[in-house]
């Protein structure tokens, strides 16, 4: 007598694919919103988005489960993968910009005015990361001092002293025909200080 054998239990579809897709297209898509760190994000999201997609094939064949998961790992990990190429493009724009600026032409212009017979001019400025300062001593006003500074400009200063003789004067810079700062001083020995643009 023969013992009947029983047919083999079915297995229980599983998909631990889609659902490791999952959660890594959510670490992805969280990670890709911060912009220093984001850079983790991309292979998170590639990843994530290559298993979810790999776990949706199997849930269609029938061996494996849990469909809601690997699509869902799938639009996360879409989202944080444009996320990441936005993030690319503003940081290139960025970049660009600042290559523009670091090439580009700017006139800073000083100016001192007044009725001072005598006045102290110091004048600097500050552009990509050198300085330069020149002192004169000028009898006549009004006093001009035009300058072609090239890259990334990050500032300037004007100031005038009157003599013993006091007086009055006024500084203002300009750069590329906009007015950045001005000022007057009036009497013996004072100052009028344009500075801090």
């Amino acid at each position: 007598m023969t013992t009947p054998t029983l047919p083999p239990l079915p297995t229980q579809p599983r998909n631990g694919l889609g659902t490791a897709g999952f959660v890594l297209g959510l670490l992805g898509f969280f990670f890709s919103f911060i912009p220093f760190i984001g850079v983790i994000a991309w292979p998170l999201v590639v990843l994530g988005l290559v298993l979810s997609l790999v776990g949706l094939s199997r849930t269609s064949r029938g061996t494996a489960n849990n469909k809601g998961l690997a699509i869902a790992g799938v639009v996360l990990s879409a989202l944080g993968l444009l996320v990441c190429v936005l993030w690319v493009a503003v940081f290139g724009q960025a970049a660009s910009d600042l290559d523009e600026q670091a090439d580009r032409e700017q006139v800073v212009v000083y100016e001192v005015t007044g009725d001072a017979p005598s006045a102290t001019v110091t004048y600097s400025t500050f552009s990509d990361g050198t300085s330069a300062s020149s002192q004169e001593t000028v009898t006549t006003l009004p006093w001009r001092k035009e300058l072609t500074v090239k890259g990334l400009l990050s500032g300037g200063s004007l100031t005038v002293t009157t003599g013993q003789d006091g007086g009055s004067v006024g500084c203002k810079i300009t750069v590329d025909g906009v007015e950045k700062k001005s000022a007057t001083g009036n009497g013996a020995f004072s100052s009028a200080l344009c500075g801090g643009f």
